[in-house]
Formats: structure tokens, C-alpha cells, sequence
């Protein structure tokens, strides 16, 4: 594996010196510099230190590792690949993501998966170990994202007003979710088995990245999020 020192680098260096790379990469001394590894297609890097907003952008099947936080914006508009961060990510993690997955071992900040997509068997997903911030999964329209409320205690697993402009998508959170305000255009419900089932992959894939135990994990109550099919946002995205 190569190691790039990113120290006295800028951005558009450290990018040039990946895509010129054959080999997978380990970036040290990482930031704040923003779009490192935008739309990178083949190749694996670790990151040490925190990388600035829009790490990943528009990748198109790299996997990324961070050993640490990572800002905002995280996999913005993503195609393909994988995401992982060991600690916590900044806001609107996933923005537009079309494809791929985003693990996040801790917390998010606001408006994750905000517009979110999918189409035919492109079907992105986030996992979010701990907790999320307001407005979680604004606008989406399809995908699936997964909070697991790990370690939080009382505390609301999700921040305030969280689906708001849902039309598209599903939402599975590790909780009863009494203490959390769904807007009346989606429908929250307890996570069926055979949701508990579609739900599994997700928490496998989480457990893989971060030493986690899956069994554990999954028992526990799950509350599924979707938008109701009698929701008048569908009409402001969807022709007739």
C-alpha cells in the first residue's frame, strides 16, 4: 500500500497524487482538505486524520476508511463504493447519494440522507452507529438509512423533525421511538420480521466494518419509517 503525507498539500495535489497512484493508498496527516478522492473509482484508501467537507463526492466504487471524523457532506452525490468512518461525521452526510453505502461508526450532524435516490437495483444505504441530527432523511426519495442509537441511553436516537419532504425510501431506527415526532405524511410502524430481515444486511455490514456484534445489535425494538401512500409530497416529484 502507498503512503501519501498530506500534511503541506492541497486538495487538488493530494487528488492528482491518488489518480496517479496503481496502487490502494494510505493518506496521512489529513486537515480539513476538502473533495479528496471526488469521484474515485478503483481503488482502496485509509485515511488518517479528518478529512474537510465532501470527502468521496461523486465516487464511483472506491472504499474509503477514516480512523477519525470526518466534516461535511460526506459521499455527496455518490455512485458507487463504500464509505467508513471510525468516529463521528459533520452535516448533510449522503446529500443526492445514488448508490454505495456510508457507515458511520458514531454520530451524524444535521440533514442526512437529505434527497437521497435510488433506481432499479441501485439502492444506496447509511448507517449511522449512534445517533442523528434534525431533519434526518429530508426529502428522500428512495434508499434506506439506519440509525442504531448505540450507547445513546434516553436519548432521542433522532434530532428534530426528521423525514420532513419524505417521498421515497425507508428508514429503520433502534427504537420505540416514543419520544419522537413523525410529520403526518409518513407512516412509522414496528419493524415486521420480514423488515427485521431486509434490515439485517445493513447491521452485518455495520458490525463488519466496526467489531460489532450483529445478534446484539438486532435484538432490540426497530421502528420502520415510510412515506404513506397517501403522501401529498409525491405529486411535487413524481408525474402523473
Amino acid at each position: 500500500m502507498k503512503s501519501i503525507n498530506a500534511k503541506d498539500l492541497g486538495y487538488k495535489e493530494i487528488n492528482e497524487k491518488l489518480r496517479e497512484s496503481d496502487r490502494d493508498i494510505t493518506l496521512s496527516g489529513c486537515c480539513g482538505q476538502r473533495f479528496i478522492a471526488a469521484g474515485m473509482s478503483d481503488k482502496n484508501l485509509v485515511i488518517e486524520g479528518v478529512p474537510g467537507n465532501a470527502l468521496g463526492a461523486y465516487l464511483n466504487g472506491a472504499t474509503i476508511t477514516v480512523n477519525a471524523n470526518a466534516q461535511d457532506a460526506v459521499g455527496d452525490t455518490m455512485n458507487e463504493g463504500k464509505i467508513i468512518v471510525k468516529g463521528n461525521i459533520g452535516d448533510a452526510a449522503g446529500y443526492a447519494m445514488r448508490g454505495g453505502m456510508i457507515l458511520v461508526e458514531g454520530n451524524a450532524g444535521y440533514r442526512a440522507g437529505i434527497h437521497m435516490k435510488e433506481y432499479k437495483e441501485k439502492i444506496p444505504a447509511i448507517v449511522i452507529g449512534k445517533t442523528a441530527g434534525s431533519f434526518l432523511g429530508e426529502y428522500q426519495a428512495g434508499g434506506v438509512i439506519v440509525v442504531l442509537g448505540l450507547g445513546c441511553g434516553e436519548r432521542k436516537i433522532v434530532g428534530n423533525f426528521p423525514c420532513t419532504g419524505m417521498h421515497g425510501g425507508k428508514m429503520f431506527l433502534r427504537s420505540g421511538c416514543k419520544n419522537v415526532i413523525f410529520p403526518s405524511q409518513v407512516t412509522a410502524r414496528k419493524a415486521s420480521e420480514s423488515d427485521l430481515s431486509e434490515l439485517r444486511k445493513y447491521v452485518e455490514e455495520y458490525c463488519k466494518a466496526f467489531g460489532a456484534d450483529a445478534d446484539m445489535i438486532m435484538n432490540a425494538e426497530f421502528t420502520v419509517v415510510t412515506p404513506d401512500s397517501k403522501n401529498p409530497y409525491k405529486q411535487m416529484y413524481v408525474a402523473n
